[in-house]
């Protein structure tokens, strides 16, 4: 029984064997069949990468790239790509935190800083105020809400530097130093140019210090035509106002700038600007000048005398400044001429007006039109109040109409060329505001405007050869140099313009 179970084992067994075996042989010719139609199909790819191996041996079957293989060689792949950024980023966060540098503090001793008598606090302390028209230094004080005591403890501190003080003018800066509670501290102006004065009040007596001040002169050159005014040239120049009246106050003794300006006249300046710490400051003075006036020219050179003063002088050495000034006020225009019949506006009949009346504002001031001797000081019919200088033997000067005299003026005191001796007015026969102004020779009224007046002495003969040689030949040189660049650039500006 056991030997029958056994043989119907092993015959079911091979039976089970000849079934794979015939499958598996199945399998395999299907397999051939389906490789041996793709090839028939395309025979013409096989044909063109028969080559294609990794082995171009003939003996050893070419390599085919299954699906199997192409998913192993993605993966491979992938995972080398990805693993240029894993192990990096894993190398660094496994990497050990740096160690910090252990820094060791060592004390110093350090020198001792003195302390300062000045912070910078205070100095931004300090409040700027610059004269207006019309104001005192006791208004200015009084605004500061400070009184005649504080004042006066400034004029004593200053002591012979108050001078400055004495005649203040619209600009001019004064420095405020104020404690807490209003008390002034400390007070500062422009002694002159060149130095500020300084007065501390709180310490425990009041001080007093000059301080200098960096002074700068920058040269500066200029020309102008005259189109339409003085002050139009000027300005079309690169000259201010400042700088155009002095100009015009240099050659007032041989110009009328209001009559006698024609439009054609020129006039070339070198001058200086004045820079204080770096900042412009002002104007300094004319170096040298020349202006045409109707074809005729006027010149004028700075020079220092012998006295060490400063002058201006003509090429010859003749002072600019002339004995007289041909018009002694500054005036809106001339109301009435020099004539021998004239309407008289309130009397009403014909009679000679023996002078030249320049109208101007009330109040203007009326200057002494040369050096001299107050010879009359009242008041005069017709002429209201009225002034008369004695300038030498022959020579007097008269004014009249005046609203009010200066004070302290009185018969027989000298005045200076330029002093201030009255004020525009219109007291006894006058319609307005004006000033009568007549010019005597021999007690014989001459026209102001006309009248041929006194010429100043020349240098004396040593100072005029050192004004020739160190002052007229170099700046004639460079007046003459920059017109015959303008007169160049005008021919070459008209020969474009032709073209």
């Amino acid at each position: 029984m056991a030997v029958m179970v056994r043989e119907l084992c092993y015959l079911v067994a091979q039976g089970v064997h000849g079934m794979a075996e015939h499958e598996q042989g199945s399998w395999q010719a299907r397999k051939l069949a389906i490789c041996r139609k793709a090839q028939r199909r395309h025979s013409h790819f096989y044909e063109r990468c028969a080559h294609w191996s990794f082995n171009r041996s003939p003996e050893i079957e070419p390599l085919r790239w299954h699906r199997e293989r192409l998913v192993l060689a993605g993966t491979a792949l992938l995972v080398t790509f990805l693993s240029g950024f894993i192990m990096p980023a894993w190398a660094s966060a496994m990497r050990p935190a740096p160690t910090p540098e252990v820094h060791a503090l060592l004390p110093l001793a350090l020198p001792k800083i003195a302390p300062s008598s000045t912070t910078p606090a205070e100095v931004n302390q300090w409040q700027v105020v610059h004269v207006q028209p019309g104001q005192t230094l006791s208004d200015i004080f009084a605004a500061h809400g400070l009184g005649m005591s504080d004042l006066q403890k400034v004029m004593d501190a200053a002591g012979d530097h108050k001078s400055a003080l004495h005649d203040i003018r619209p600009g001019e800066e004064f420095d405020f130093l104020l404690d807490s509670d209003g008390s002034l501290k400390g007070f500062r102006y422009d002694q002159d140019q060149a130095n500020r004065a300084v007065v501390r009040l709180d310490g425990d007596h009041p001080s007093f210090t000059l301080q200098q001040r960096d002074i700068d002169l920058r040269e500066q050159i200029a020309h102008g035509t005259i189109r339409s005014s003085l002050y139009a040239a000027g300005d079309q120049a690169g000259m201010n106002a400042a700088m155009v009246g002095k100009l015009a106050d240099l050659f007032k003794y041989d110009i009328d700038f209001v009559q006698d300006l024609r439009v054609g006249d020129s006039f070339t300046v070198i001058y200086d600007d004045i820079y204080r710490d770096g900042i412009h400051y002002g104007e300094g003075d004319i170096i040298a000048a020349e202006f045409i006036n109707q074809g005729k020219r006027y010149t004028a050179y700075r020079f220092k005398k012998a006295d060490g003063s400063y002058g201006w002088f003509s090429e010859d050495g003749r002072p600019i400044q002339k004995s007289f000034l041909r018009i002694p006020v500054d005036f809106t225009r001339i109301s009435s001429k020099f004539s021998v019949a004239r309407m008289h506006p309130i009397l009403g009949r014909m009679r000679a007006h023996k002078g030249v009346d320049y109208a101007a504002p009330m109040g203007t001031p009326i200057h002494a039109a040369g050096d001299g001797v107050i010879k009359y000081h009242g008041w005069e019919r017709g002429y209201g109040n009225f002034v008369v200088i004695q300038h030498s033997k022959t020579i007097s000067t008269a004014y009249g109409h005046m609203s009010r005299f200066v004070k302290g003026q009185h018969v027989g005191e000298h005045v200076r060329q330029g002093e201030v001796i009255g004020y525009v007015g219109m007291t006894g026969l006058a319609t307005g505001p004006h000033l009568h102004y007549e010019f005597r020779v021999n007690g014989v009224q001459r026209n102001p405007q006309t009248v041929t007046l006194p010429k100043p002495q020349p240098l004396p003969a040593a100072q005029l050869a050192r004004f020739e040689t160190q002052v007229v030949k170099p700046q004639l040189a460079r007046l003459t140099e920059l017109d015959n660049r303008i007169k160049l650039a005008r021919v070459k500006a008209a020969d474009n313009n032709d073209n």
